[in-house]
């Protein structure tokens, strides 16, 4: 028997926003192990347990290979062409007799770590031509896009912190040491966090829970969930009331301060104490520590995000740091530039609105193209004109990521046609009538489109697939392209090469009306095996650091990121203000109308009276929402799915650890085990985000032996914040009353029931 080759190839690690670097061993056509890249330029060999498990995860026996059809209550696997022909056969008579309105698509956050995601999903959104788009955002991260659309111009031009060289950083809602960052990539945040301490620095972290990331701070304040707007808006108050306030060179660059300084009157530290649950002389100290710092930057994430006043508490976070000086400068935080885009030289722009269309049902307005998923059931399970009769998803689970989870699982039982693009069958998908799997990450080629946007040092890195294609299998993008292709009405066997050469056309057409170069000519030098690789070769050569096709040598270009493995390093930060404004009157509008607005609802629910138990959510580092309890190694261990408590709380409930408690909130009820512990504050318990893997239908054997609940269930989906529409998933009200009965027996229980059947 023949000894099969060993052999090393370097990629970037696609399991979350870190974008660290792998060095995998390859034998056969097989990964056997993965370890971080010593050599990367951005990681520097940091790896975490998901990215060691980079192989078992593309090897997971459970995911799907070929394409599904449903027959009756079964899906089959069947070939390309018969899957495809299915999706004619079902989705364009819908189409075609009741409008575009009538699909509506999810998109999932995987597709922000692929390349198909971030070059083939507009396509297909203009294809559909529907106004029913819905996203992973409005449950994660959609209140910091309107802030800093409203304070920039542009809902993606997001500041991230400069880690690397700041001086005091003060973290809310974030918890790196175990989700590596969000909305700022830095891969090995907990190491770059104690090169700050090393150097003299210090971080804080304000939030409900005692994360690991708390453990390791230099101090930690417990919050009461959904009021990080008024700590805030306590540390702006002292700024102004005790001269603090320093702009420095943005002085020229910015508008609205006189007015936020009237806004922040009514929120005197004394004033917001009492419903943060931060003393007052803490507030204090945050404003003077942080205005006295050579450097600072605040930093505000999930937690700051999926609460009742999410866009007001992200917009509060940039304007501490507009006020203490700290915005677009080094130290403070700054916006990246990423290879793959061209920058503006001049600022000013027309600006950030919303509520170009509304929902149906519910009149959500939509927000950056997409409206809330909060409204997702509502739009599917009401009658009438406009009604969602199909759906499309791609990468997505919102039946265990989206508010009331248990309502949108019975609506998805009523559509007339589901299409899902998906490697898994699960929670969402078991619904599909065809899933359409994408080939596995080692087969397919990798660039940060969104995450190098966000990286808190300026990189660049491409990884070309590590084995050759699946010669039965489909490439994300040419499943894309193809099921654009059947959407328009070109059939069930078009050619998906026909939207790949148009998409290269378009883009090599926008150059040349750019340059005055043929477009004939660019095509010529134009790289790349793959038609996303072409995409990306023209999209670095016109980019901030491109070769210009060759007008500018030694710049960037497929082929150099190809010479480059580990990446090329293109520097720190850099001040980008005011180019990169894009508000109408070039500067950092700091008090835009609808902002201004909700501060008069902030203001009003001061006195409201506090919830007795309210619910938070949580991640772990071996996981990374549902997407990888499929895999031995990343669920091994104690179970993670526990009930937090705090033991004040469980006194006064009469639980105990290992017990079982049933939680209920307006939306839903469900039982957990109980875990006492003074990690969160009294008045929380927390629950995990993404589990429960006990439906039917799915195959997802590794998860189903640990399927714990899905906080979902919990979650109100009538609860949104009002500026962005974003999901309300923290400070949710529960009852929690113990059960009298012990997990363990619960699961003896069980398992006593398996082996009786």
């Amino acid at each position: 028997m023949a000894v099969e080759a060993t052999r090393t190839a370097y990629r970037t690690c696609p399991l979350c926003e870190a974008a660290c670097g792998l060095q995998l061993t390859v034998t056969g056509d097989r990964v056997v192990a993965a370890r971080g890249d010593r050599d990367h330029v951005f990681s520097h060999g940091f790896v975490c347990p998901k990215g060691a498990a980079f192989g078992q995860l593309t090897a997971d026996p459970d995911r799907l290979r070929r394409p599904l059809v449903r027959r009756g209550d079964r899906h089959e696997e069947v070939g390309w062409d018969e899957a495809y022909a299915e999706i004619e056969a079902g989705l364009r008579p819908i189409l075609e007799r009741h409008g575009p309105d009538a699909v509506a698509l999810y998109l999932g956050n995987p597709n922000v770590h692929t390349m198909a995601g971030g070059l083939y999903l507009a396509p297909l959104l203009r294809a559909v031509g529907t106004r029913n788009i819905f996203s992973a955002s409005t449950v994660d991260q959609m209140p910091k896009h309107v802030s800093c659309g409203y304070l920039y111009g542009s809902p993606l031009a997001i500041p991230v912190p400069d880690v690397d060289r700041t001086d005091f950083l003060l973290i809310l809602g974030a918890n790196p040491w175990e989700s590596n960052g969000s909305l700022a990539t830095a891969a090995d945040f907990p190491g770059r966090l104690k090169a700050v301490q090393a150097r003299g620095g210090r971080f804080v972290v304000v939030d409900p829970r005692r994360t690991r990331t708390a453990e390791h701070a230099d101090e930690h304040l417990f919050i009461r969930p959904g009021t990080d707007a008024y700590l805030l808006f306590g540390i702006v108050h002292t700024l102004f009331e005790e001269d603090l306030v320093d702009l420095g060179p943005l002085a020229g660059h910015v508008t609205g301060v006189d007015e936020i300084r009237e806004l922040a009157r009514a929120f005197s530290p004394e004033t917001v104490s009492g419903a943060c649950g931060v003393p007052v002389e803490r507030i204090r100290g945050l404003a003077r520590e942080l205005a006295a710092a050579p450097t600072a930057a605040v930093y505000g994430r999930i937690g700051t995000c999926t609460v009742e006043f999410g866009t007001l508490t992200s917009w509060l976070v940039d304007v501490v740091n507009v006020l203490t000086g700290n915005l677009d400068r080094p130290g403070g935080v700054m916006f990246p530039m990423a290879a793959h885009l061209r920058p503006q030289t001049r600022p000013g722009g027309k600006g950030f609105r919303v509520g170009r269309w509304h929902s149906r049902v519910r009149g959500l307005p939509e927000v950056k193209g997409e409206l809330p998923v909060a409204t997702l059931a509502d739009e599917i399970e009401t009658p009438g004109e406009g009604q969602v009769r199909a759906f499309i998803t791609v990468a997505g689970n919102p039946v265990l990521s989206t508010p009331n989870s248990g309502r949108l699982d019975r609506a998805l039982g009523g559509l007339d046609f589901m299409v899902s693009v998906d490697p898994y069958l699960n929670e969402t998908t078991r619904h599909a009538d065809v899933v359409l799997p994408p080939t596995d990450p080692t087969r397919k080629g990798h660039y940060d489109f969104s995450f190098l946007a966000l990286a808190v040092r300026n990189f660049a890195a491409y990884s070309p697939p590590v084995l050759p294609p699946d010669p039965a299998g489909m490439d994300e993008c040419d499943i894309l392209a193809r099921l654009t292709l059947v959407v328009t009405g070109q059939g069930a066997g078009a050619d998906p090469a026909v939207l790949h050469d148009r998409m290269l056309d378009e883009a090599l057409q926008r150059v040349s009306a750019a340059t005055g170069r043929p477009a004939a000519d660019l095509r010529a030098l134009v790289s790349g095996e793959q038609p996303a690789e072409r995409l990306l070769d023209v999209a670095l050569r016109t980019g901030a650091y491109g070769d210009a096709f060759g007008a500018r040598p030694g710049g960037l270009s497929l082929d150099e990121l190809l010479a480059n493995p580990h990446g090329v390093d293109l520097g720190p930060l850099q001040p980008r203000i005011p180019s990169v404004l894009r508000t109408p009157s070039g500067t950092v509008e700091l008090c835009a109308p609808p902002i201004v607005s909700d501060v008069d609802r902030l203001r009003a629910a001061l006195d409201r009276q506090r919830d007795e138990l309210v619910l938070v959510g949580r991640r772990h580092l071996r996981s990374n929402n549902s997407w990888m309890h499929n895999v031995p190694a990343l669920i091994k261990g104690r179970d993670r799915c526990t009930l937090q408590v705090h033991p004040v709380d469980a006194e006064r409930l009469a639980l105990t650890d290992g017990d079982d408690a049933s939680v209920t909130s307006r939306a839903g009820s469900l039982s957990a085990r109980v875990e006492v512990t003074d990690a969160v504050m009294p008045g929380v318990v927390s629950l995990p985000h993404g589990w429960g893997h006990d439906l039917p239908g799915t195959r997802l054997s590794v998860a189903a032996t640990r399927p714990g609940v899905n906080s979902n269930v919990l979650t109100d989906e009538f609860a949104t914040d009002a500026l962005s529409g974003n999901s309300v998933l923290n400070g949710i009200p529960v009852a929690v009353k113990a059960t009298g009965t012990r997990a363990s027996d619960r699961v003896s229980a069980r398992a006593g029931d398996v082996l009786q059947g």
